[in-house]
């Protein structure tokens, strides 16, 4: 907890930590409202799912380009107007007039959540490196701590009774906190790097780290989406329990991420990622034993072993030597992302040809692979 009393205590350490919080209270927010922007514009499922591609297409296709434009800029001036665009284009999906417009609003809106996640990311690491101290998990607690907030603003959905305000409201919240501490991180510039030529030396601890964020965040993924079902198909839960699993995994991914830098800071970056990886895999064994309760401590257990990865494999990325830490984070990122968004389908194919256990099991398997990578990496001295 140590790094969430700094970020408290600290504006130079809370002022990029809202950001974190801030882009999920914007998306969480929209989240809320897609059964509503379905209805209003008359659409059906394959259409609404079409569109939601755009969100993701705005996303990969910031991603090759964000680095350059982060490093031209300045790291937080493009965290500042990233999140500035966000909340702008966060409107949009809201009054999209018909299905075209909706689909532009999305790719825009995916385009510049994706930017602002790479530029914070970068600004994080670049903070820690300039004051030798680790916040990034913690600053990943405040992403899921900014779901937690949208998830509330629900409860505004009836009293308000319009979204594009609710947007609104939640945007001014986002904005005005910002407004008071930007100034805190405007200035930070990436570090000079000593570049180095490419070679399959420099790009492989870089391509291990990119394949365990595919891993890392597609479990995640599968998670959210698969583990209602498993307790109702597999573990026989009665209905009350139907989302325990995706709550024991959401309330452990939050207190992992507020405690995970001080157990970084004794043992290592690769070695919490490791740790991380081995809860999970502990995780899984008690999913795969299909009683409803051991399940569910099972989806607990993975959520706090995920929760220190991916920070970690920011951290890592970002300082892996000869490379600017934008592209680092920005690499890790998309990786990270195309495993989030390919994880479930693949995994949906696999639950429909054969089973949710075998998919459990594939998800156990990723993770030992997770844990072998960690021993690649060490070998090759990408602690940090």
């Amino acid at each position: 907890m140590n790094s969430l009393r700094l970020i408290l205590s600290n504006p130079r350490y809370f002022a990029p930590a809202w950001v974190f919080a801030s882009l999920n209270i914007l998306f969480g927010t929209w989240v809320i409202y897609i059964p509503s922007v379905k209805d209003k514009l008359g659409i059906d499922k394959a259409d609404l799912g079409i569109a939601l591609f755009f969100l993701s297409l705005g996303v990969f296709t910031i991603f090759p380009i964000a680095a350059r434009i982060i490093n031209k800029v300045g790291v937080g001036k493009a965290t500042f107007y990233g999140l500035l665009f966000s909340s702008l284009a966060a409107l949009m999906p809201l009054l999209a007039p018909n299905y075209y417009a909706l689909m532009v609003s999305l790719f825009l809106f995916g385009a510049f959540n994706g930017f602002t996640d790479i530029a914070m990311n970068t600004l994080v690491t670049e903070l820690e490196k300039e004051d030798k101290t680790k916040f990034m998990s913690a600053a990943h607690g405040f992403f899921s701590l900014g779901g937690v907030l949208a998830g509330l603003g629900s409860f505004l959905i009836i009293a308000i009774g319009n979204p594009p305000l609710h947007m609104l409201i939640a945007v001014i919240l986002v904005l005005s906190v910002n407004a008071i501490f930007f100034r805190r991180y405007f200035h930070v510039e990436a570090a000079p790097v000593d570049k180095e030529p490419f070679s399959l030396k420099l790009f492989k601890p870089l391509m291990i780290l990119g394949i365990v964020s595919f891993i890392a965040m597609g479990s995640e993924g599968a998670i959210v989406d698969w583990s209602g079902l498993y307790l109702k198909e597999i573990s026989l839960a009665p209905e009350a329990l139907w989302g325990a699993g995706f709550l024991g995994f959401q309330i452990t991914m939050t207190l992992g991420r507020f405690v995970g830098d001080a157990i970084s800071t004794r043992i290592g970056s690769v070695k919490m990622v490791a740790l991380g990886a081995i809860i999970a895999i502990s995780g899984y064994v008690l999913v795969l034993t299909t009683a409803t309760y051991l399940a569910i401590v099972g989806f607990a257990l993975s959520g706090l072993g995920f929760s220190v990865m991916v920070p970690e494999l920011f951290r890592i990325g970002g300082n892996v030597k000869g490379i600017d830490s934008s592209q680092g984070v920005a690499f890790i990122a998309g990786l990270g992302y195309t495993g989030f968004l390919m994880a479930p389908p693949i995994l949906g194919f696999i639950a429909k040809s054969s089973s949710l256990v075998s998919c459990f099991y594939v998800l156990l398997c990723c993770g030992c692979l997770v844990l072998i990578a960690t021993s690649v990496l060490k070998r090759k001295g990408s602690n940090s």
